[in-house]
C-alpha cells in the first residue's frame, strides 16, 4: 500500500466521523425537542384538568351556597313563629356571624401554630 492510500483511508474515516457527529447532534437536538413538547404538552393536559376540577369546585360551592341561603331563610320562617320576623332574621344572622367568627378564629389559630413550629 502507498501512503496516498493510507492517506486517504484515513481522510475518509475522519469524514465519516465527523459526519457521524453531526447526525449525532442532530439527533439529540430532536430528541431534546420532543421531549420538551412532550413535557409542554403533560403540562398542559394537567392545567386543562386542574382548571375543570376548579369549575366543578367553583359550581358546587355556589349550589351550596344557594342551599345555605335557603336553609337560612327556612330557619328565619320557622322562628317566626315564636318572634317577629325582624327579630328572627336578627337572632339568626348573630347566630351565623358568631359561628363564623369562631371558625375563622380557630384557622388562625391553625396558621399562627403552623408559623411556630416551622
Amino acid at each position: 500500500m502507498s501512503d496516498k492510500s493510507v492517506n486517504k483511508d484515513t481522510a475518509t474515516r475522519q469524514e465519516s466521523f465527523s459526519e457521524l457527529l453531526g447526525q449525532l447532534a442532530k439527533s439529540s437536538a430532536v430528541v431534546v425537542r420532543d421531549e420538551i413538547q412532550l413535557v409542554i404538552q403533560r403540562i398542559r393536559e394537567k392545567v386543562k384538568a386542574a382548571r375543570s376540577g376548579l369549575l366543578l369546585i367553583l359550581t358546587g360551592a355556589a349550589i351550596g351556597f344557594a342551599a345555605f341561603i335557603c336553609l337560612c331563610a327556612a330557619l328565619i320562617i320557622g322562628l317566626t313563629s315564636y318572634m317577629s320576623p325582624v327579630i328572627a332574621a336578627l337572632v339568626t344572622g348573630v347566630a351565623f356571624a358568631f359561628v363564623g367568627v369562631v371558625i375563622a378564629f380557630i384557622g388562625y389559630r391553625q396558621i399562627k401554630v403552623g408559623k411556630e413550629g416551622k
